[in-house]
């Protein structure tokens, strides 16, 4: 089986809510998607979604995504899209970096062998160590009160965990962080996400305020390091996401103790193989991670459902829907949420097919014509 040809579709995914605000004043209102397809000569057909979240958020941007596509796309015709470390290793060396721009294609190349094998994905990453997924919700940035009744609303909806959007001024999300923590219920799980938005003072300062609350705080401070302080200055329990980039970084961590939890973003790290050995290092580490992605539609929310449900339940710590974020379908068959949780599809490969009504005709077209 050979790789003919790698196509990108570009679509546009509104937001039920209008608007997705974070630290600094960050903000997107539609988000940019970049739908993928890795054809063969076998006449089997893999697809995948990179959705970065806005060029301010990683070194990641909506249309990097399609030029690193057109850069590596035509060095990856003629490989076995089934033989993934060869795979993963040609893209890394025809382009340094630029891992979210890898990533669909490496995560097309798993369906691919979801479909050839006649199994989900989720069995081919370890199996089914979980019949359905707890899911978190983002809470977008908002005054204290507004952001306590979007939780009390979500809340109804079956989510008991929630990722609160601070980074922003310290009183006002010490106020964010009290008011929301009040109307949850006991077992509720709270996050306070600075996505890097605070000082080491301002971080100091929160972290110290908040002491007595029932939360976790998620990477305060842009840098490793300046976490690692913040870690080594409170009791709360810790998350890390932006700097975990890939299993150099995971290791240190590990070696650290600077964290609790690892959000681990499967576009961030390059795709769903270098995203299955950091999440097996973590396991062996007794490390619980949020499974996720930077954002996305359905088939991004496929592809976080299968790695979701392979992993022991105990070292999940939560995932999520972002295809009950938008407004536009995009494929068929992706995972829909119930009560606050998810499962992955049992189709062969993500279970899913693209709505090609929607997507109309593709923006990058490498190999057969």
């Amino acid at each position: 089986m050979k790789i003919t040809a790698i196509k990108a579709w570009q679509v546009d995914l509104p937001l039920k809510e209008g608007r997705y605000s974070w630290s600094n004043g960050n903000f997107v209102d539609v988000f940019d998607a970049t739908v993928v397809a890795v054809e063969t000569d076998a006449g089997i057909t893999g697809y995948a979604e990179c959705c970065p979240l806005g060029s301010a958020y990683l070194p990641a941007y909506a249309a990097g995504v399609r030029a690193g596509l057109e850069e590596i796309g035509p060095k990856l015709i003629g490989l076995d899209p089934r033989d993934l470390g060869v795979l993963n290793r040609r893209m890394d060396a025809v382009l340094r970096g630029h891992a979210y721009a890898k990533a669909p294609v490496d995560v097309a190349c798993w369906d691919i062998l979801g479909k050839v094998a006649g199994l989900p994905v989720y069995r081919l990453l370890g199996g089914s160590e979980q019949s359905d997924i707890a899911l978190y919700r983002a809470i977008s940035q908002l005054p204290p009160d507004e952001m306590a009744r979007n939780i009390a609303g979500y809340r109804k909806e079956g989510y008991t965990k929630f990722q609160l959007k601070v980074g922003a001024d310290a009183n006002d999300d010490i106020a964010r962080i009290r008011a929301c923590r009040q109307i949850l219920q006991p077992g509720d799980v709270l996050v306070a996400d600075a996505n890097t938005g605070w000082t080491m003072h301002e971080a100091a300062r929160v972290v110290a305020a908040v002491r007595d609350v029932d939360v976790y705080i998620e990477q305060p401070c842009p840098s490793y390091e300046e976490c690692l302080s913040i870690r080594r200055r409170t009791g709360l329990p810790f998350v890390l996401d932006e700097v975990i980039t890939g299993t150099d970084v995971l290791v240190r961590g590990l070696a650290d103790h600077a964290m609790d939890v690892i959000n681990l973003k499967i576009s961030k790290v390059g795709g769903l193989t270098k995203a299955r050995l950091m999440r097996d290092l973590c396991v062996a580490s007794g490390i619980p991670m949020t499974i996720e992605d930077t954002w996305g539609g359905d088939i991004v929310t496929a592809a976080i459902a299968h790695l979701a449900r392979s992993t022991p339940a105990e070292f999940c710590f939560s995932a999520t829907d972002f295809n009950s974020y938008g407004t536009v379908t995009i494929a068929d068959g992706a995972p829909q949420r119930v009560d606050g949780r998810m499962t992955a599809p049992d189709r062969p490969g993500f279970g899913i097919e693209p709505r090609f009504d929607v997507l109309g005709d593709p923006v990058v077209v490498v190999g057969a014509q």
